[in-house]
This record gives C-alpha cells, structure tokens and sequence, in this order.
C-alpha cells in the first residue's frame, strides 16, 4: 500500500488544539534534576515527561546483520524492503549465471513471530502470481526458496497451540521452507550462517527477530530493565525518576499481576497505557487518586495469506482460522487507522488486490541525493 494510506501527519491530527505544540527533533539527553530535555534543535523545560518511543531492531549484537539484513519495523523499513527486493528482482533478470539468480531471488525471514509469518506468506503468494508475471525471465526454476527462521520450537510462540499448527502448516502449503530451532549467527558474503554451521546463500536476509528499547542518556542505568525497558510501576512512574513516566514498547511495568513478566510489546499495550496514563493526568489536576493499569488482553491475531489467518481469542477462550480470521484480521487492522480516508483508500486497495490477485504498487523510490541531483545509493550494498 502507498505510506499515506497507513499513515497520517501529526500536525494534521492535533490541528486546531491549542493548548499543544509539536517539535520535530532528536532527543539528545534528559536532565532529570532541571526538568529539562535537550534537543537537537534546543531545549524544552517539562513538569512531566512521557516516553512513547516505542522499540527498535534488535540484532543481539550482530553487526554484520546490523549493516546488510533488511529490517522491518518502520515506514521507513518497508520502503527500503521494496526497493532492495525489487532492485535484486532486476538483477537477477539480467543474470546468466544460475547461482546469482538464486541468491537475488531467495529470501530468507528470521523470526518466527506475526511480522515474520506475513511477510514470508505475502512472499510466496507473490512468487506465483506477481513476480511471474512482471519476470518472464523467471518461468524456468531458478531454484529460489522463502525461507522462515525461528530459534522455537514453533512459530507464533505467544499464541495457541492450534494456531501454530495451522499457520505451519499453511505456510508448507505455499511453499516456504519453516525452519524452527535454529538462531541466525552471521550473514557474511551473501551467505546466512546458522548456529549449527549450515549457510543459505542470499542477498535477501529480512530481520524481523526481536525488538529493542532504547538507552537515553541522563536516565539513570537503575531504571533499566530487561531489553533496556524502563521499569515502571502500575501508574507508568519511572523508577527512580520524579515526573517522568513511560508507556507502550519503551517501558516494563512490574506492578500488573496478570503480567509480572513484564507485558508483550504490541500496540494494544500501548494504546491503552496511553489512555490509562491521560486518565490520570485529568485526575491528578482534579485533585483526584490516579488509576492503577490493568491490562485487558483482547487476543491475537495474525494473517498467513489469501484467505488465511489466525485468531486468538481470551473471552471467550476462541480459536479461529481461515476465511473467517482472514476477515477479522482485516476488519481490525481497518478500524486501526487513523481516517476514514485512511480506511476507504485501504479497503479499495485491499479489495482490487483481492480480486485481481495484483497492484501496481512496485516502484523503486530512492531519495534524493542534493549534492548532485541524482538518486541516491542505497546505503546497504547489494
């Protein structure tokens, strides 16, 4: 889909509140002591401060995974995903050599979670209807796999055991190669090492393995938990910290006891500790006792491919899958939008893709490069 069909300005959402103001900057470092954080266009004072920064890639310390894989986590991401999947497309149609080809063609996902279940379906749906058609060249087997990596015992780790069953099983069907119980080590040469020694020879290597907070400087290491969360209490106050609070894939709340491990890193979480947190600062000016989080888990889903998906349901206890959860997941993600614009562009995109089993949406955008006016090379080599 094109980025504004998902996505909205920010200014164009809060217009006409007059009582907020938006910068665009980086955080440099916080000073809890003055109240203040520095930016990278200036400095802001606070009565309270709120991180919402959410999370980012984590690679476990690989850097060549860091420098050549393709993440996905971002606008940003997804972007570069197509360009560098369509740009090794076009490269490998003007090959003559066979194991060029197959490494421009093969593509490899590790992580096993719902990012990485999606994309290696949309992969292999699109290998047999798509890429056939736009590639002539591609007619003959070129000996290109999709390749779905987890270090489990099986995919969709959080979910239940049928909808592991069933996404494995659907994903077989289409063709991807699962593969559980093995940790991606390195990705040297075009190559994907596995912790057991075997390679995947690629230059398709999408990293959807796990996430990451982030360090801040001026937060002290104390308020650290694991995978650099901030530890917060059951009102989202950062430990050790006065007036300074966090919410969604950044903090790690001790103080909800259907979640001692801390909760998942998924938007519902955030989505309402967000609204837990407004609620309490409208009580605290009122001169009224805050609310302590509770979080109400309203299940899990994940889409496999056309017609296929998985469903969760706590309350009542409810596994749904195929056609059925295919729709539910679609009717989720719609109203999760932002506008109806959003929603109605998405739906007709959605709706023409579905019965013409294609879009036109595979261009390859690459930004512009000032010095000279030319676009820019992707930073990562391919």
């Amino acid at each position: 889909m094109e980025p504004s069909s998902i996505s909205y300005p920010i200014r164009k959402i809060f217009r006409g509140k007059g009582n907020l103001h938006f910068r665009y900057a980086r955080l440099i470092r916080v000073n809890p002591e003055a109240k203040q954080v520095e930016l990278s266009n200036g400095i802001l004072d606070y009565d309270h401060l709120v991180f919402a920064t959410g999370a980012e890639t984590n690679y476990f310390g690989m850097e060549n995974v860091r420098k050549n894989a393709i993440p996905m986590k971002t606008l940003s991401d997804a972007i570069q995903m197509r360009n560098r999947m369509l740009t090794n497309f076009e490269e490998a149609a003007i090959h003559t050599d066979p194991e060029e080809i197959r490494k421009n063609l093969t593509i490899v996902i590790a992580g096993g979670g719902p990012t990485g279940v999606e994309i290696s379906g949309m992969f292999a749906e699109m290998r047999y209807s798509i890429v056939r058609k736009d590639y002539p060249e591609f007619k003959n087997n070129t000996g290109a796999e999709i390749y779905l990596v987890d270090g489990g015992a099986a995919l969709l780790k959080p979910m239940s055991k049928d909808s592991q069953t069933h996404t494995y099983e659907a994903l077989t069907k289409l063709g991807v190669k699962v593969i559980l119980n093995s940790h991606v080590s390195d990705y040297v040469d075009d190559h994907v090492v596995f912790s057991d020694g075997t390679k995947i020879a690629t230059r398709n290597l999408i990293w959807a393995a796990g996430v990451s907070a982030m360090i801040f400087e001026g937060v002290p290491a104390a308020s650290y938990g694991r995978g650099k969360r901030l530890i917060v209490n059951e009102f989202h106050e950062v430990a050790g910290l006065n007036h300074v609070y966090a919410i969604g894939d950044t903090s790690g709340m001790t103080g909800d006891p259907g979640f001692p491990d801390m909760h998942p890193q998924v938007a519902q979480v955030a989505i309402q500790q967000g609204l837990n947190l407004a609620g309490n600062f409208a009580k605290k000016f009122s001169g009224k006792p805050p609310v302590a989080f509770r979080y109400h888990d309203k299940g899990s889903m994940a889409i496999i491919g056309r017609n296929k998906a998985v469903v969760d349901l706590p309350k009542p206890k409810l596994h749904l899958s195929g056609f059925i959860a295919w729709l539910a997941w679609l009717f989720i993600h719609l109203l999760s939008l932002i506008s109806y614009r959003n929603r109605l562009n998405t739906l007709y995109n959605w709706t023409v893709a579905y019965f013409s089993r294609d879009q036109s949406l595979r261009m390859i955008i690459r930004p512009m490069d000032e010095t000279n006016k030319t676009p820019a090379e992707d930073k990562i080599d391919v």
